[in-house]
């Protein structure tokens, strides 16, 4: 495998992350035809088929699999050289990785819009995961260069800095009886049912942390990964749910949901922008992350305070 190439690798795991030659062929800027010749290539080299294709469908072979590891091992390598020659010439180029759990993507994009106007020259990628835990693998296998999330990995080494308040709240249909109560206390949430995230998730995390410091026993009648769709079960009248305000800021201000002011909420939080320890940050990483730091907090509050105040107000 001595004339493996870095673009066949990563051909190779463009492919592998869509399972389709044509997504990957569209993501690299490629023609379909080049992706295919690129991956016969490497699958020469290897002595063996890398993937398994059956009709239109592509699978990646057992031994694609294995190699897949390796491959994204070099990647990640290269990239760290690539950061740490850029970092002597302080180059503010290059493509910038930023995973980030589900419920950051209500905001995280408008502060990229204002940090690609401060700097054109860098090109993002986001990278969504539907809960922490995917999250924290995509930082463990270095597919990120930085990581947006709630409560910071203690499963690895990693330096989160946190850069603004994360209030979590109950949310309703707008005609739900707890509405005509001023400022309800959390028991009397228990006779309704709620629509909840699912075990593993930030916010399931705070929710349990929370009633279990208020012993309470909410009646969970459904589990999604979903903020989208609980949003619209409550909106169907299915339940009550607990949310990050900052996924519920549009139905809030359309009425669609409402936010029902229980005593001791909003439960509130922080958000972290995270990067591994033994990771060199690129100028580009260095760059976003003194933004979001800098940034962000002002921008939340704008955010939040009008929703926070009509809830209580109500």
């Amino acid at each position: 495998m001595k004339n493996v190439t870095f673009r066949q690798l990563r051909v190779f795991t463009e492919v592998a992350r869509h399972l389709s030659f044509a997504r990957a062929a569209e993501a690299l800027h490629l023609t379909p035809p080049a992706v295919t010749m690129q991956v016969k290539e490497l699958e020469s080299q290897v002595g063996m088929p890398l993937f398994e294709r059956s009709g239109r469908g592509v699978s990646l072979s057992t031994a694609g699999e294995y190699y897949l590891v390796y491959a994204k091992r070099l990647l990640a390598t290269l990239k760290d050289a690539d950061d740490a020659m850029a970092r002597f010439q302080r180059l503010e180029t290059g493509l910038l990785t930023i995973g980030m759990v589900s419920t950051a993507k209500y905001f995280v994009p408008r502060l990229l819009a204002r940090f690609r106007e401060e700097h054109p020259g860098i090109d993002v990628r986001l990278q969504v995961s539907q809960n922490r835990e995917q999250l924290l693998e995509l930082l463990h296998v270095n597919e990120c260069d930085l990581a947006v999330m709630g409560r910071p990995p203690k499963e690895l080494a990693t330096r989160a800095e946190p850069f603004a308040a994360h209030p979590l709240v109950f949310i309703a249909p707008p005609d739900h009886p707890l509405l005509r109560i001023g400022h309800p206390p959390l028991e009397a949430l228990a006779p309704y049912p709620f629509i909840v995230r699912e075990p593993g998730s930030g916010t399931r995390n705070a929710m349990e942390s929370f009633f279990r410091d208020q012993r309470f026993e909410p009646r969970i009648s459904m589990e999604m990964s979903s903020n989208e769709t609980i949003k619209q079960a409550v909106m169907a009248g299915m339940g009550l749910s607990f949310l990050s305000l900052h996924t519920v800021g549009l139905e809030l201000r359309s009425g669609l949901l409402h936010l029902v002011d229980v005593e001791g909420t909003p439960v509130m939080r922080s958000w972290n922008v995270v990067h591994l320890l033994s990771k060199l940050l690129s100028p580009s990483a260095e760059a976003f992350r003194y933004f979001i730091l800098e940034e962000a907090e002002a921008y939340l509050v704008a955010h939040d305070t009008p929703l926070l105040s009509a809830g209580t107000d109500r």
